[in-house]
């Protein structure tokens, strides 16, 4: 493909303008810089690139930019250092940059003539720019720029090198050169005041900058972005350019995009409903099977999904041990409460989860296998029970990225510790903000916590119904619609290490938080009728227990305004 070659020009060449009777006067042109490095994006293999004992290869995914990319393969012994030696003009400046993807990718240049450099990446699972910049000494013309990984790593990735400075006359090198229009620009999950878009890398691209109706309203180094601060139920039209230092491409091709209209997910789900966690495992709970759970029960939470060895991957095994004949049986039990009128969701965590989602590759993996249990299963959605911590920015990603697949459908619910709600600025809390347009329910687990901050600044102990309500004030009062937000309590003095309440407690602060009746000490400012309801863990140890919890907390959260 031709591209456009742009030169700094000191004036304009003599021309004639014969219509205007101007003459421009020539002075000398001075060429810009170029990219002294040859074959830098790996497009003719390892052309002009020397690899240390056949460790370096090239492929064609992941590519930054063309259609191909360096990889490198360290050993025990070898840190898969490919390298090339570019020609460079005494005592001048140049930058030396690379997109690497991988553990411990290192970037440098020796034999500068003055300070060799080098910079380096502990690690990413995207594309990163590495960057740094030299300066040759008087006599240098001649300098080894290079990549390699680290011993005993896993393969690292290397892509549109460049070495930008003024031309060593090593026979032209790579010039720098107007980037291509970008294509294949698409947009991806909008929520009420978001749109995600991606488009296809550009090489030679250093970054893209983003146009909504015509104006720039980003500017990235990557391939995608999310646009923000859009009006809900609104269509955009958007565009997207790449830059580097010779200039901006022209705008891609628009793409329309709109906003979805503000309110929660979970369009299967009672205005009040009960939430319950079901065990796939035996600890001592009354072990059941899913036709075994109570009616009251309007979500019922499959505890846990497990993590894998691909990171934000998820998997499900039934455990034996709840008696199920085969997963054929379990699937039929799922289908027969969601002919009931139930949801069946997947749960993601639990005291021992381990699930880590903080990167776009992570995101989309859980996204991409949350997905394929919902339809292996059946399951309606699924339940975010993260206790060991969350990044908000890739799991809100990876959360819309899901509600795109599933549909308006999805049943997604939360169910956070107390430290994790205190304040907006957590990253649990975040999240909830963030798919605030998909969110089914947060049921805080008001257990196992401690005393904790209310609402009105004051210290609340857990196991009363003050600290149920003024607690809940929180996530009431701080951005949740009251139909997001339900209380988490044990069934049962045994479902918890503290925090039990006897299920009228429960029930007083129902009262409370709908009515503004059965309220202790603390009293919100005003009524939330529309409060979602209540959730338990677990049926099993409800079930233990009798079933006293659903039998009292069923009825009166079915009951609430």
């Amino acid at each position: 493909m031709d591209r456009a070659r742009r030169w700094i020009k000191g004036a304009l060449a003599v021309t004639a303008a014969t219509a205007l009777g101007v003459t421009a006067l020539a002075t000398t042109a001075q060429a810009a810089d170029i990219n002294v490095a040859k074959n830098a994006g790996f497009e003719s293999d390892l052309s002009n690139w020397t690899c240390s004992a056949g460790t370096g290869s090239v492929v064609g995914s992941p590519v930054h930019g063309g259609a191909k990319a360096l990889k490198g393969t360290p050993t025990a012994q070898d840190t898969a250092q490919c390298s090339q030696a570019v020609a460079v003009k005494p005592n001048s400046t140049y930058t030396l940059s690379s997109w690497v993807q991988g553990s411990y990718v290192y970037l440098g240049a020796s034999g500068t003539g003055t300070t060799d450099v080098s910079t380096w990446t502990p690690g990413s699972s995207g594309w990163q720019q590495l960057s740094t910049t030299f300066t040759t000494g008087a006599n240098t013309t001649s300098v080894t720029v290079y990549t390699h990984g680290w011993y005993g790593q896993s393969a690292y990735y290397a892509d549109d090198v460049s070495v930008l400075g003024p031309d060593g006359g090593g026979d032209g090198g790579d010039p720098v050169v107007i980037p291509a229009v970008p294509a294949g620009l698409a947009a991806g999950t909008a929520t009420s005041s978001s749109v995600d878009l991606s488009w296809n890398p550009v090489s030679g691209a250093t970054g893209y900058n983003v146009y909504r109706d015509g104006s720039r309203v980003a500017s990235v180094s990557g391939a995608s972005a999310t646009v923000t601060g859009l009006a809900a139920a609104t269509s955009y039209s958007f565009q997207v350019s790449a830059t580097n230092s010779a200039g901006e491409s022209a705008k891609s091709a628009a793409v329309t995009a709109r906003t979805a209209t503000s309110g929660g997910g979970g369009g299967t789900v009672p205005k009040h409903a009960v939430t319950g966690y079901w065990q796939n495992f035996n600890n001592g709970a009354t072990v059941q099977k899913l036709r075994d759970v109570p009616s009251q029960y309007d979500i019922i939470a499959v505890s846990f999904a497990d993590a894998t060895s691909t990171p934000g991957q998820i998997s499900f095994t039934l455990d034996p041990a709840v008696g199920y004949a085969s997963a054929a049986d379990f699937k039929a039990d799922i289908a027969a409460k969601q002919a009931a009128g139930k949801s069946v969701i997947l749960s993601v965590g639990g005291e021992k989860g381990s699930v880590s989602v903080n990167s776009d590759a992570s995101a989309t993996a859980f996204a991409d296998s949350a997905y394929s249990l919902m339809q292996q299963y059946g399951f309606d959605g699924v339940d975010i029970d993260l206790e060991n911590g969350l990044n908000s920015t890739y799991m809100s990603k990876a959360l819309h990225q899901l509600s795109a697949k599933a549909g308006a459908k999805l049943v997604l619910t939360m169910a956070p510790q107390t430290i994790d709600m205190q304040s907006t600025s957590g990253e649990y809390f975040k999240t909830a903000l963030n798919v605030k347009d998909i969110l089914t329910v947060v049921n805080m687990q008001y257990y196992n916590s401690g005393s904790m901050l209310g609402c009105d600044g004051k210290v609340y102990s857990q196991g009363s119904v003050d600290f149920l309500t003024a607690l809940a004030c929180i996530q009431l009062e701080g951005g949740l619609d009251p139909s997001q937000v339900g209380l988490g309590v044990p069934a049962s003095t045994r479902g918890a290490g503290s925090g039990y309440v006897d299920p009228s407690v429960v029930n007083n602060a129902l009262d409370c938080l709908t009515r503004g009746t059965g309220c202790g000490s603390f009293k919100p400012a005003k009524t939330y009728p529309g409060l979602r309801g209540a959730m338990t863990w677990s049926t099993n140890w409800d079930a233990t227990a009798g079933n006293a919890w659903s039998n009292s907390v069923g009825p009166k959260v079915h009951s609430l305004p």
